[in-house]
This record gives C-alpha cells, sequence and structure tokens, in this order.
C-alpha cells in the first residue's frame, strides 16, 4: 500500500510548486528581456555616435580625398561624450592608437569588432566582452574585469591615412547593475508573492484538513459505535461547515436509533417473556392437574383459552417482525387487485368489535357498508370504493390501526371508524378519546422501534410497518393527537374508479 497523500502535500505539489517555478521562469525571462534591451540600447547609441564621427570623416575624405590625422585627432580629444563611452582611434596594423581618455594601450587586445568590421560589407562591427587586461597604462579608461560593449566602424581606406577605423567602448557596468537592480526587485517581489501565496495556503488547508481530520476521526468512532461524539468547533457556513452539521447530525440520528433499537429490544424481551411464562405455567398445570388425575373441564378449558391467546399474540409479534425485516430488505411482496376499500375496512371492524365488547369499547362505524345487489334494497345501495391494493396487507393496516385505538382507550369509550369518498381518493379515518400522545412524541410515533407508552403491550413497529405498507400503495398516513383527549389516524388511498349501480 503506498504512503498515504495528504491535500496539503498535494496542494504544495501542485498549487505552490507550479507557481514557484512560473515566478523563477519569469524572472529569468525578465532578466534576459531588460538585458536585450538595455544592451540593444546601448548598441544603438554607440551605433550612433559612430555613424555621426565616421560621417565627419567621410565628408572631410570627399573634400580633400584624404582623412586628415589631426582631423580625427582633433574629433577624439573634442569627443564631449567621454564620461559615457571611450572613443579611440585604430591603425592600419589593427592596434589602438589614440583614445579620448588620454591613455595609450601599450598592450593588444581582442578586438573581435575590428575584425567583424574589416569583413562586414557595411563596415562596422560590434562585441560584448572583458577587459582583462593586467598593465596599468592600457585601462584606457575601462577598469580591470569591466564588462564592455564595443563598435567599430571603418574609414575611408588611402594608403597615406594613419588611420584605419574608429572605436567606441562603452562600460556595461551600470547597465548590468540596472538589469540586475530590477531583476533583484522582480525576485523580491516573486518571492513576497509566494510568501503570501504559501500563507494563504496553510491558511485554507487549515480551514480544510483540520475540519477534515475531525471528520474522518467522528466517523471512525462513529463506524465503532460510539454514538456520543460531535464534530465542535466548526462554525464555517461553507461545504464543511455544512458537511460538520450532515455528520452531526447523523450521529444524533445514529445515537437515536441505537436508544430506540435496546428499548425495541428490551420491549421484545418483555413483550415474549410475558406469553411464553403464560403458556409455560399453564401447560405445567394442565399437565400436572392430568398427571394427578385431576384434570377438570373448566380449568383445562381456560389453560388452554390462555395458551391460544398467547400464542396468538406471540404469532402477530412474529409476524410483525416478519414484514418489518421484509420492508426493510425490499422483500415485501405485494399482491395487487382492485380490491372494495370499505368491504376490507368493515371486516377489519367486524374483527375487532366483539373484543373490544369485552374491553367495555364501542367501536362505531361512521359509514355504510356497500350493498350487494343481490341481496338487499335497491333504495339502500352505496358506491363501491375501489382502490389497487394487496387485500391481506391493506387489512393488516386497518387490524393495526384499529388495534392501537382499542389498546390505547379506556372502559367505557368509543372509537369511530369512518370513510369519505373525495376526488380521486378515499380517506379513512379511526378517532379515539384514549390516552392520546404529546406533542415531542408526535412526530416520532411512525419511527421504527419508537413507542410513545412504554406501558402498553406491542414491539413499537407496528405503525412502522402500517406506514410502509401504506406508502408502497401510493398512500398517506396522517396522524393527529392530543394528550389525554385521543387520536386520529387518517390514510388516504388513491381510487381507480368510482361505480354507481341504480
Amino acid at each position: 500500500m503506498g504512503r498515504k497523500s495528504s491535500i496539503a502535500t498535494r496542494w504544495f505539489v501542485n498549487s505552490f510548486v507550479v507557481v514557484a517555478i512560473i515566478l523563477a521562469l519569469m524572472a529569468v525571462g525578465l532578466f534576459f528581456l531588460l538585458r536585450q534591451y538595455y544592451y540593444g540600447a546601448v548598441g544603438q547609441l554607440l551605433q550612433s555616435e559612430a555613424s555621426i564621427i565616421s560621417g565627419i570623416l567621410n565628408r572631410h575624405y570627399q573634400s580633400f580625398g584624404i582623412v586628415e590625422p589631426n582631423e580625427i585627432r582633433r574629433s577624439i580629444e573634442a569627443f564631449d561624450k567621454k564620461n559615457r563611452m571611450e572613443l579611440m582611434a585604430i591603425s592600419h596594423e589593427g592596434e589602438i592608437v589614440m583614445t579620448s581618455s588620454g591613455f595609450s594601450p601599450y598592450e593588444a587586445h581582442d578586438m573581435p569588432d575590428y575584425f567583424e568590421a574589416l569583413e562586414s560589407p557595411g563596415g562596422t562591427g560590434q562585441y560584448i566582452g572583458v577587459f582583462k587586461s593586467r598593465h596599468s597604462g592600457s585601462r584606457s579608461g575601462l577598469q580591470l574585469s569591466e564588462k564592455y560593449m564595443a563598435v567599430t566602424v571603418m574609414l575611408p581606406s588611402v594608403d597615406e591615412s594613419v588611420y584605419s577605423a574608429i572605436r567606441l567602448v562603452a562600460s556595461l557596468d551600470e547597465v548590468d547593475s540596472q538589469i540586475y537592480t530590477f531583476t533583484l526587485f522582480a525576485g523580491i517581489l516573486g518571492i513576497g508573492t509566494l510568501l503570501l501565496l504559501l500563507l494563504l495556503g496553510l491558511y485554507f488547508i487549515r480551514s480544510i484538513v483540520y475540519p477534515l481530520r475531525q471528520i474522518g476521526n467522528t466517523a471512525k468512532r462513529l463506524a465503532d459505535g460510539d454514538f456520543s461524539v460531535r464534530i465542535t468547533g466548526t462554525k464555517n457556513e461553507d461545504e464543511i461547515g455544512e458537511l460538520c452539521k450532515v455528520i452531526n447530525h447523523m450521529a444524533d440520528e445514529l445515537e437515536n436509533s441505537e436508544s430506540l433499537k435496546n428499548e425495541f429490544i428490551s420491549s421484545v424481551s418483555h413483550e415474549l417473556r410475558t406469553p411464553l411464562t403464560a403458556i409455560k405455567g399453564w401447560s405445567e398445570t394442565v399437565l400436572e392437574q392430568t398427571v394427578m388425575g385431576l384434570q377438570e373441564d373448566r380449568m383445562t378449558e381456560k389453560g388452554m383459552n390462555v395458551i391460544i391467546a398467547e400464542t396468538d399474540r406471540l404469532t402477530v409479534m412474529v409476524e410483525e417482525l416478519l414484514d418489518f425485516s421484509r420492508i426493510q430488505t425490499g422483500n415485501l411482496s405485494l399482491h395487487m387487485a382492485d380490491i372494495d376499500i370499505l368491504e376490507e375496512l368493515s371486516s377489519a371492524v367486524e374483527v375487532y368489535a366483539e373484543r373490544a365488547n369485552r374491553e367495555g369499547i364501542t367501536i362505531v362505524s361512521d359509514y355504510e357498508k356497500p350493498i350487494n345487489a343481490d341481496n338487499g334494497d335497491e333504495n339502500k345501495l352505496q358506491p363501491h370504493l375501489y382502490v389497487r391494493a394487496d387485500k391481506h396487507r391493506i387489512r393488516q393496516v386497518f387490524i393495526n390501526i384499529i388495534d392501537n385505538a382499542v389498546k390505547y382507550s379506556k372502559k367505557g369509550s368509543t372509537v369511530t371508524v369512518g370513510a369519505v369518498a373525495g376526488s380521486g381518493d378515499v380517506a379513512i379515518t379511526v378517532s379515539d378519546n384514549g390516552c392520546g400522545i404529546s406533542k415531542s412524541d408526535l412526530p416520532n410515533v411512525k419511527m421504527k422501534f419508537f413507542k410513545a407508552n412504554n406501558t402498553r403491550r406491542g414491539a413499537g413497529i407496528g405503525l412502522a410497518v402500517v406506514d410502509e405498507i401504506v406508502a408502497l400503495h401510493s398512500g398517506k398516513l396522517d396522524i393527529e393527537s392530543e394528550l389525554n383527549k385521543g387520536t386520529k389516524v387518517k390514510i388516504t388511498f388513491p381510487l381507480v374508479q368510482i361505480e354507481k349501480f341504480e
């Protein structure tokens, strides 16, 4: 496995180093551009001065047919720019014999510009070099190891002439100093830019990397089961801050789910233990009475009724768990058909009517059951309301809702079941005047494992299963409740058709 690459490293390589290289190249390019510009300016100045002097001497030659040495000497001695450049006269032997500075060199030094002028059709030559002569008398106004530029212009050549060319030499040290100054300034500006970029980059990376590290550590602890950890100290309103809020919200949900799961396990354990204890106790009682020959019909009947009731209770609980598991894994199968929704509602009411009466609770139907045209009076016929649904799952929904209404109602109370057909849908309502649900618990009653009232039986997944089933039928489950005043559950299904028998 390769070495882990951090965001800071990638930024440094991909951004900082690239910018540093670009700035360095710009500084080098600026140096050569300035060098070319200033050297070109010096060369043009030397060429201009040389052209002026050679022009004067050429006119003298045209007038007299010869360039007199005295005329050249006067031009050199009267040269008014000797503080900026040096004017030299070169003999036919290629030696410097006179300079505007008054120094006559005793040692010859390289003059490529002179030889270039000899071979050039225009009679000019230019050279950039370093003055290396060690003899004090040969300085000719130039310092040792001083960089210079020289321009040579050939004079009209006649046998009587002593001089063959004039040469202008200018020091480049001040020019180089100016170039180096500008380049140094550009370099300092570039380094300052890099430092500023580095500081801003480090600040930016810190604002990203530190929260990401905290997010990573928080995610690891969440993965290890520590749902109490939260990301703190991040107040940014950018994407990182939003991500931190999402992680914290996820941690809240995970902690809540973990708490609900633990409550669910505790509740299911209690719910399973109670019927199992009853079944075991009554089974032992019936067996003991049978073995001792003291079996009584009433005792047996009572024991078997308890065993059957608790077994049914376990069966319902197991079915709820299986349905919940199928829904969670997406394996809940539906056998869809056009069914009469009021007929299924009526069947569910009939299932619970007897049990509700035994507990002193009355179930009132606030609708009329559809009547078959072959068995009833045509004047009493009601419309048949059809929905596309799974018959058994819809009945499961109604039974669960009615069971909850009966379970959370007190003796002597009433549970009202109603149905109202709207424009393209039908709304089934189940209302009770039982214990109700508090405002804080109401948003959570459809969550898995949640129980608003732990004193009542149930695993806390009935409404979660019902909500999923209703959603699979393109329906909607709404719950309205007020603590100690009652609850109203409204289930809405889309109708596939409405037929009236007349």
